[in-house]
């Protein structure tokens, strides 16, 4: 009750404040027209006219502070102001002064004609002012205290999007930054101006102008900047040691949402040197819309991003189906809340359940099947490779088995690329997941095809995250060996076109995706500590701590037997099956299944029987 009474008391005194301001302002706003009417000599102003002002005065002082009132110029809070309580009070000024005019001439007070556009004008001016000037002053002391330590940036790109956030940043009160230069290629530019800040010159003055103001960090403000523009940017920027931020793309300026709270940290996706992968998303449309889609894994980094772009297409029933609750109720959750419409279904079950599965396809009929579900990181699989067997190999066939069993039309099989030639447990399974559809397309009408991808970015178990953890931490960054490389392709990449590969699907098929050039693990690490505005080996260590078991130097997408086909879409590509004897395959699979249920100490010599491309690697 006491703090209520307090905060009311502040209200009151603010506002008895505000009164007394308004009648000098009034007071003021009625005797300068004359004064400025006749030289600004008060003497010479006539006595008729001040007459007139007088007598009126005490009625014009109740009309403007009932008008205000009711404009609510007593209610604002004025440290926030901004462009709705300017109109407010200019509307509220011009009425004051209609009502001044009607008043004088209505009781036939004599004034010269001037008089009221004068006292229009100046009683705008002095409310203005009254009202701004502690935001002013309030927003001007902030400044100085905030950036005395600040922050000193340099903004590259003198856009409509530069401009926002330049525009943004000097304005705001709160803003601990101080622009110090701007950065761009448009010769015609340099020299000029954005809200008092010099563009200087093109990229090639980056490093100079950073050290010449001692730039803390570079904000690339290009929304627009395809992938190449933006790999040379930040590869000029790293010569600084300065943090990087930048906009995510120029979608954000077309809606209008450009400013500074758009800003990220540049992420290692910016260095792949490519532009975002496309596809067809039409003919993705027409092939999922109406249909009942399954998803198992469907909460993991690839399957929840399957469900998302397969919720984006209009399928007649999503049904997401995961062992892990926490992320079946999370990708529930984002769905829910983004496709109200969308009938979903998120079932808890494990793939290595042959009843659960078959009763959830008895129940609702998919299509189609994305079979996402995996046990996927090498090392802890070469740890426990019955449970990578179990999971990945067995969850696989019965999978395929309730699919043919309940009608569905085609079965979407998630690979990588550790099945070619492999040398860990995982991407052995995935092989041998690859031969198990590749057989069941022979046999029933169901169509069976897989899709083999390199890593991506940002997913479970990424490089990535792990690199930005240890980072954080201070380091060391931890590389397994220096000449290591991978695939990269992001997320949403890697899924809209494994969405475009069952478009293209017969049955049968292996689809490869071409995921550009590989990538130095290295050179991830030492662009991430730059990025992040350290040194490398001074602020932040790189350490090599050996490959892991399992683990290649390099992967590759395609074994040597298969050949390439292309299709319509020049970034997937169809491998050629490898023939091998199906009798000997399952009685090898039954094998298999037996001794991983009895939890066989060694199930390698196995696995190396079933896919002679397998061959176990300890360490290097």
């Amino acid at each position: 009750m006491k703090i209520m009474e307090r905060f009311n008391n502040q209200i009151m005194h603010r506002r008895i404040v505000l009164f007394i301001y308004d009648i000098m302002t009034v007071c003021l706003a009625s005797i300068l027209p004359l004064w400025f009417r006749f030289n600004s000599d008060y003497r010479e102003i006539p006595e008729v006219y001040l007459t007139s002002v007088w007598n009126f005065l005490l009625i014009n002082i109740v009309m403007t502070l009932i008008v205000f009132y009711l404009f609510r110029l007593y209610h604002s809070l004025w440290a926030f102001a901004g462009v709705a309580e300017a109109q407010n009070i200019v509307a509220a000024c011009f009425l004051c002064a209609v009502l001044n005019f009607a008043g004088l001439k209505l009781l036939q007070y004599p004034i010269p004609r001037s008089y009221f556009f004068m006292y229009a004008m100046i009683l705008t001016a002095i409310t203005v002012f009254g009202r701004f000037s502690y935001r002013f002053a309030r927003g001007i002391k902030h400044k100085q205290q905030n950036k005395k330590n600040g922050v000193k940036v340099m903004v590259i790109g003198a856009g409509e999007a530069g401009n926002t956030v330049i525009k943004e940043i000097v304005n705001s009160a709160f803003s601990t930054m101080t622009i110090k230069c701007i950065i761009d290629d448009n010769a015609s530019k340099w020299g000029r101006y954005i809200q008092g800040i010099k563009i200087v010159g093109g990229r090639d003055k980056i490093v100079e102008y950073a050290a010449l103001y001692g730039i803390d960090e570079i904000f690339i403000a290009i929304p627009s900047a395809n992938r190449a523009t933006m790999k040379a940017l930040i590869e000029i920027c790293q010569e600084t040691n300065c943090k990087l931020r930048t906009l995510p793309g120029i979608y954000q300026l077309v809606n209008g949402e450009v400013n500074v709270s758009k800003l990220r940290d540049v992420d290692v996706e910016d260095l792949l040197g490519r532009d975002p992968i496309k596809v067809d998303m039409d003919s993705i449309l027409n092939y999922v819309k109406g249909q009942v889609i399954m998803v198992t894994g469907g909460g993991g980094s690839i399957g929840s991003e399957l469900c998302r772009q397969i919720a984006g297409h209009q399928p007649k029933q999503l049904i997401i189906v995961d062992i892990y609750e926490n992320n079946a109720y999370e990708i529930q959750q984002e769905l829910k809340f983004k496709y109200p419409k969308l009938d979903l279904v998120v079932l808890i079950a494990s793939v290595r359940n042959t009843n659960r599965m078959n009763n959830i396809m008895q129940k609702y009929h998919p299509d189609i099947i994305y079979h996402a579900a995996a046990h996927k990181h090498v090392p802890l699989m070469e740890d426990s490779p019955n449970e990578a067997i179990k999971n990945n190999v067995f969850g696989t066939w019965k999978t395929a088995q309730a699919a043919v069993q309940n009608g569905v039309k085609k079965f979407v099989l998630i690979s990588t690329d550790k099945a070619v030639n492999p040398t860990n447990i995982m991407g052995a399974s995935k092989r041998i997941c690859e031969m198990i559809i590749q057989t069941y397309n022979r046999h029933y009408d169901t169509e069976f095809v897989a899709v083999r991808f390199g890593n991506v970015l940002g997913s479970n178990g990424s490089v990535i995250p792990l690199f930005k953890k240890q980072i954080a931490a201070g380091g060391p960054v931890t590389v397994t060996h220096p000449d290591i490389i991978r695939y990269f392709m992001t997320i949403p990449e890697a899924v809209s076109l494994v969405l475009q590969a069952g478009v293209y699907a017969k049955g049968g098929e292996i689809f490869v995706l071409d995921m550009g050039e590989p990538v130095k693990i290295l050179d991830l690490a030492k662009n991430l500590i730059k990025l992040s505005g350290y040194k490398v080996d001074e602020d932040i260590k790189i350490e090599f701590t050996g490959l892991r078991p399992g683990e290649k130097l390099y992967e590759e997408l395609l074994m040597n037997e298969e050949g390439l086909q292309d299709t319509e879409n020049k970034l997937i590509h169809i491998g050629k099956p490898i023939e091998f004897d199906e009798m000997q395959f399952y009685l090898q699979l039954n094998n298999l299944k037996h001794a991983v249920e009895s939890e066989c100490a060694d199930v390698r010599p196995l696995i190396q029987e079933i896919v002679p491309t397998y061959v176990p690697k300890k360490n290097v």
